[in-house]
């Protein structure tokens, strides 16, 4: 079997701070189905390092050797129609491993270079579907970045969100279609203060994160010293923290491995709807993120069972991004979303503040 050779990038486990986006980004990892995660803050805070890291963290996939969808062997859900029905004739395919896909999407980008284009004109003449793949093949069982998300055309957001949820891109052009798997973990990042995405798609994300820039000097320095290290000898630095990227690693595999596994009390589920209900949010992907979220949570520290911490951990950055009815409006920092929480939980707010940081000692 193959192995590609991996990409020398900034180690996940040597990002310092931002332990929000940290998690998140693994929580997502976990179960893709939780719809992704929207990171906004300040320019120059690592957002871009640290989703790269990501990707160079997860362990390699084995892929259809040639096939540019990056189909499984053994999944039909992550099969293109060709390999699919190569395997049903009966042939032998060969698999190579490869590092999961990290796709950059340019904010210039067309519709065409996103999706992919039929060549109508081999179509009609050869009676072949001349398919030309675009950016979410390339991105099939992996992550899709998007920086400045915000100043993306509303129709491309749609796009993504639609190929998102649904597993699956379709491209028709002059009757002729073309269908392929398009699984992929969706990560947009911006600066608010160049514009807000519309509440109708910022609520279609999954997770919605914020980072701020380090002010502590002594932090500011340990990054740059970090940075510095990195970039002087990536191998020796990379190979400092092996062990700690193996571990991560390892607890993620783990995770993915038990989800299916992980159990809600129904009182905990019934808690999160009456939540979701005191803070009037539109339709049901605020309950059903949460529900995600803590089941993931959960797996990521090697439980089965869903705790009431879990839920309080993860459900301002589940349900803050979709309280904003009026596209004026500020996202919410996830105050009122702690203060129904605390009401339908029947919590002092004040002494309970600290169970609503979404941290953990990814370290």
């Amino acid at each position: 079997m193959l192995t590609t050779k991996k990409r020398r990038v900034f180690p996940f486990t040597a990002v310092i701070g931002q332990e929000e986006m940290k998690l998140a980004l693994l929580l997502n990892v976990i179960d893709p189905r939780i719809g992704g995660v929207m990171i906004m803050g300040d320019r120059g805070t690592g957002k871009s390092t640290t989703i790269r890291a990501l990707a160079d963290l997860l362990p390699a996939i084995d892929v259809v050797k040639d096939d540019p969808y990056n189909s499984s062997l053994v999944d039909p859900d992550l099969q293109s129609k060709e390999v699919l029905e190569k395997i049903t004739q009966g042939e032998n395919l060969e698999s190579i491993q490869k590092q999961v896909p990290m796709v950059d999407l340019p904010l210039g980008a067309t519709e065409d270079r996103l999706c992919g284009t039929i060549d109508i004109e081999k179509a009609l003449s050869e009676g072949v579907k001349a398919f030309e793949p675009g950016l979410l093949a390339k991105a099939n069982r992996g992550l899709l970045y998007v920086d400045e998300v915000n100043l993306l055309d509303d129709h491309l957001v749609d796009v993504l969100l639609d190929s998102a949820a649904s597993g699956w891109n379709t491209v028709e052009r002059e009757g002729v279609s073309v269908r392929h798997p398009a699984r992929f973990v969706l990560i947009g990042s911006g600066n608010p203060e160049e514009g807000e995405l519309r509440p109708q798609l910022l609520d279609r994300f999954g997770m919605s994160v914020e980072v701020k820039t380090v002010r502590d000097a002594e932090l500011r320095v340990q990054v740059v010293d970090q940075r510095t290290s990195f970039d002087d000898n990536p191998d020796e630095f990379s190979l400092s923290v092996e062990k700690k990227q193996n571990e991560l690693q390892q607890k993620v595999i783990k995770a993915q491995e038990i989800l299916n596994s992980v159990q809600m009390d129904d009182d905990l589920r019934l808690n999160i709807s009456a939540i979701c209900g005191e803070l009037d949010v539109d339709g049901l992907r605020g309950d059903i993120v949460t529900n995600r979220s803590a089941r993931a949570i959960a797996a990521f520290e090697g439980r089965t069972e869903v705790q009431e911490d879990d839920i309080a951990r993860v459900i301002s950055c589940s349900l803050r991004h979709r309280l904003r009815k009026d596209p004026l409006e500020q996202v919410d920092s996830g105050e009122r979303v702690i203060q129904a929480f605390c009401k339908v939980f029947d919590l002092n707010e004040k002494e309970n503040l600290s169970k609503f940081q979404l941290s953990a000692e990814a370290q």
